[in-house]
């Protein structure tokens, strides 16, 4: 049976081609008019950056190369048939572009259980910080101290050819993938459990160990764990934690050094933290009028909201124009297992009662919940009641992503990233050539 590592190896030579192809034929090709607005505005928009793993459409939703959730759900290996997909499943499918059998699922399972194994030196960097410090703060900094088992810093310093580069940043990025579940339940289990560490099960699957290590051993929130795993793998290369992997990788950062800087721009509040934004708020409003509230209540709750000059978290995206598909599988998910929960109500009726208000103001292109709008519930319910901690969670399956992307940056050879950046005066003095020649 064919591994991961091998499944890529064979696809190297042809993804190569096709890259040589497209730029021979289609390098010159216009992609789309760049405008000031884009270049001000956090370049909203601009196509610049090749992402295969996956794909965001306005209209669709996201798309894991090429497949969407629900296919994803039903097509990729589970625990028990109708569960949810293993995130395993879900990194081979981002690695390849296939959809990999039970058994090589297995396969890459016991793979990354062999590779867990974390240094001492890591937790003691960890204990050196109070545990006040952030999670994400932790997590980063225990990701830096694993820098030191980078192949890929030791082989480019041997002169590897860059021909192979992609082989030395797959084992980087398996490896790290591996140990990300036993370095963040040790911050969480340091941080709100006195210290209490949890010791891996090697019986279980990679979500249903992690959600053990954190102290989770109800079924239920093993699926809930693989499911939540599974859709926050990645989201295109756009937003900053993604594109901040790309980015720093292009300059030849090894897998820990590139990871490491995506997480500390997933630990910004416009990125990764939404998700507990989401919750306090919808806590808030429980707290301000109660959870059995009629429709009206809570329309005027909204509305009084809005006047207020808040905002209603959980409701919009950057890209998409239509309910995110991964708050549509974890609302299938309460309605099979958690259906008379308050908060999940509640969500329920922020579903019916939001989106026609954002409409009818007029200003709002996408007033359908975000992905944010319900993980935060669905943790709360099955214990994981500490907010701060949500963006590691979001951290460790957006690993799966962006390490996929990394090891065919370097095996595609792609270059490192320089966009052009402008002045105040460069944007007018060009901008007034335009109207002199249009004059």
């Amino acid at each position: 049976m064919q591994d991961l590592r091998a499944k890529i190896a064979e696809m190297v030579p042809e993804e190569r081609e096709k890259l040589k192809a497209i730029k021979s034929k289609y390098g010159k090709v216009s992609l789309g008019e760049t405008t000031v607005d884009m270049a001000i505005g956090g370049m909203r928009g601009i196509k610049g950056m090749l992402w295969e793993t996956s794909l965001l459409d306005p209209e669709e939703g996201i798309r894991f190369r090429g497949m969407s959730i629900p296919e994803c759900q039903k097509k990729l290996p589970g625990v028990k048939p109708g569960g949810e997909p293993l995130p395993e499943g879900f990194l081979w499918l981002l690695a390849t572009g296939e959809v990999p059998t039970k058994e090589q699922v297995q396969a890459l399972s016991e793979d990354l259980k062999s590779r867990s194994k974390i240094p001492g030196h890591v937790f003691d960097v960890i204990n050196a910080l109070p545990k006040t410090a952030h999670p994400m703060t932790q997590l980063t900094a225990g990701v830096m101290a694993l820098q030191t088992e980078s192949e890929f810093a030791k082989a480019y310093e041997g002169g590897l050819h860059k021909s192979k580069y992609w082989e030395p940043v797959y084992e980087d990025s398996m490896n790290l993938i591996a140990r990300l579940p036993e370095l963040a339940a040790y911050i969480y289990r340091r941080i709100y459990k006195g210290g209490d560490v949890i010791g891996a099960d090697s019986s279980l699957d990679y979500a249903a160990n992690f959600a053990h290590m954190l102290g989770f051993d109800d079924e239920l929130m093993h699926e809930l764990m693989r499911l939540y795993l599974s859709i926050h793998t990645d989201h295109e290369g756009g937003n900053v934690s993604a594109h901040t992997v790309h980015l720093v990788g292009s300059a030849l950062s090894d897998p820990y050094l590139s990871y490491a800087a995506g997480m500390n721009g997933l630990a910004g509040p416009l990125h990764g933290l939404a998700n507990q934004e989401v919750l306090r708020w919808i806590q808030d409003v429980v707290s301000d009028i109660g959870s059995e509230v009629s429709l009206e209540q809570l329309k005027d709750y909204i509305h009084k909201t809005l006047k207020s000059g808040r905002v209603v978290p959980g409701f919009g995206h950057a890209v998409l124009r239509k309910t995110d598909p991964r708050y549509i599988c974890q609302r299938e998910f309460a309605l099979k297992h958690l259906p008379d929960d308050p908060m999940f109500k509640m969500v329920s009726k922020l579903f019916e009662v939001v989106p026609p208000i954002l409409l009818a103001g007029g200003k709002v292109k996408n007033p359908w919940p975000n992905v944010d709008a319900h993980s935060g519930v669905l943790l709360q319910y099955y214990g994981l009641k500490e907010q701060n901690y949500y963006t590691v969670l979001f951290g460790v399956s957006r690993a799966m992503g962006v390490l996929s992307q990394l090891i065919w940056d370097r095996a595609l050879g792609l270059p490192i990233e320089r966009p052009k950046s402008m002045t105040f005066e460069y944007i007018e003095n060009f901008c007034k050539s335009k109207e002199g020649m249009t004059a």
